[in-house]
């Protein structure tokens, strides 16, 4: 079988610098010895073990893109895509280290004091902490000016009250960085960003692991905040109120990740079935040598190595500071309806295996739904974009 990453036979992009590929093969040893053995475990438990996160950051598969001096490998973006796609080419998908390196902890990096670098990064990089991010509430999703959790100075202490909900690592995470309105009289000129540490927090409750179709392996939860208080110094940066232009900043890199975990997974789907249609037979002959496999198979090939390019032009222009808001919002729309359009199709040429969940396809379908979701709704991506018109 040919492997995910060779399956479209383009060559490599120029993303991908001899370090990068190193990196990239070390990623795909670790994951298929430590923690593709391990994974259906993970998923009968919803959660990955933190020894786990702990052996990542031994192996430097944590916060690549950080500086050295905070604990990092010293790497950008491209490093960091190149984990992510490795982990998608595994089918480790709720293994959510993407979200603590690529996610979090750039937050920190690019609004946090130096203080705050220097105290919470080198522990994101190693594992100690586990990060998440906490935006959506019961009451507002996609819409983040509408959230109704709340800080308000007290003496040297901010006294937060409300909760959270879809939480990606919310039961291993105890480094949490909260959207909050500090203000609700401004607006989105009122939210802010805080984090918390919640080991012995008082105030602070974790609520149900939440029952999902798929990425069973990964913990997403609610989070509660009663009377729950934290110093000011952990407000991120220096100024109240630039919560929301923070957010706004991190997104275009949110919105690249998916896509890069939608083409990883895109590709696995297609060497796991080109592999699947060689073997079965059906009345006398293999499945590939039916024309409607063939079809099916050159279609999603095509879109498969369009949809590859496009994500490696918005990594190089991303690496360049050049992706905006209306590029991500097309790579994250375009790459998660065409994994759930390929998977669909996939899954299909499986027949009534396909639906079996002893076939990873299986568990891709289920997989595969959420990232039409997170990350801003696809309709919301189509609302960015047309404001580009």
């Amino acid at each position: 079988m040919s492997s995910p990453a060779e399956i479209l036979g383009l060559p490599k992009p120029s993303w991908k610098s001899e370090d990068v590929t190193m990196l990239e093969d070390m990623a795909d040893r670790f994951f298929d010895a430590e923690i593709s053995p391990h994974y259906d475990t993970y998923e009968k438990n919803e959660i990955v073990d933190r020894s786990a996160w702990e052996k990542a950051g031994k192996n430097g598969l944590l916060c690549a893109a950080m500086p050295e001096e905070y604990g990092g490998a010293g790497g950008s973006y491209a490093h960091e895509a190149a984990i992510i796609e490795s982990l998608g080419h595994a089918g480790l998908d709720g293994f959510g280290i993407a979200l603590h390196s690529a996610i979090v902890a750039p937050y920190i990096l690019n609004h946090g004091t130096e203080e705050q670098k220097q105290r919470w990064l080198p522990r994101l990089a190693t594992g100690e902490l586990i990060g998440a991010i906490a935006m959506s509430e019961p009451g507002a999703g996609s819409d983040l000016q509408g959230i109704k959790t709340t800080a308000v100075q007290d003496g040297n202490q901010y006294r937060i009250n409300g909760s959270k909900t879809f939480i990606t690592n919310g039961q291993n995470a105890n480094l949490i960085i909260l959207v909050v309105k500090t203000d609700p009289s401004k607006g989105a000129k009122g939210t802010s960003l805080i984090v918390i540490e919640t080991e012995d927090l008082d105030g602070f409750k974790r609520g149900r692991n939440l029952d999902k179709i798929g990425l069973k392996a990964n913990d997403t939860s609610e989070l509660f905040f009663d009377e729950m208080k934290v110093p000011l110094t952990n407000l991120l940066g220096k100024e109240e109120g630039l919560g929301f232009f923070q957010l706004m900043n991190e997104l275009p890199q949110e919105r690249l990740l998916i896509a890069n975990q939608a083409i990883a997974s895109i590709e696995r789907a297609l060497a796991l079935t080109i592999e699947y249609v060689k073997e079965r037979k059906a009345f006398g002959k293999a499945v590939i040598d039916f024309q409607n496999t063939q079809f099916k198979l050159a279609e999603m090939k095509s879109e498969a190595t369009m949809a590859r390019v496009f994500v490696d032009h918005c990594v190089a222009e991303h690496l360049e500071g050049r992706l905006d808001q209306t590029t991500a919002s097309m790579a994250k729309l375009l790459l998660t309806d065409l994994q759930c359009k390929v998977i669909d199709e996939c899954l299909q040429l499986h027949g009534g295996y396909g639906y079996m969940n002893e076939y990873p396809i299986a568990r891709m379908f289920r997989d595969a739904r959420v990232q039409r979701i997170y990350g801003g709704t696809n309709e919301i991506m189509k609302l960015l974009i047309a404001r580009s018109l």
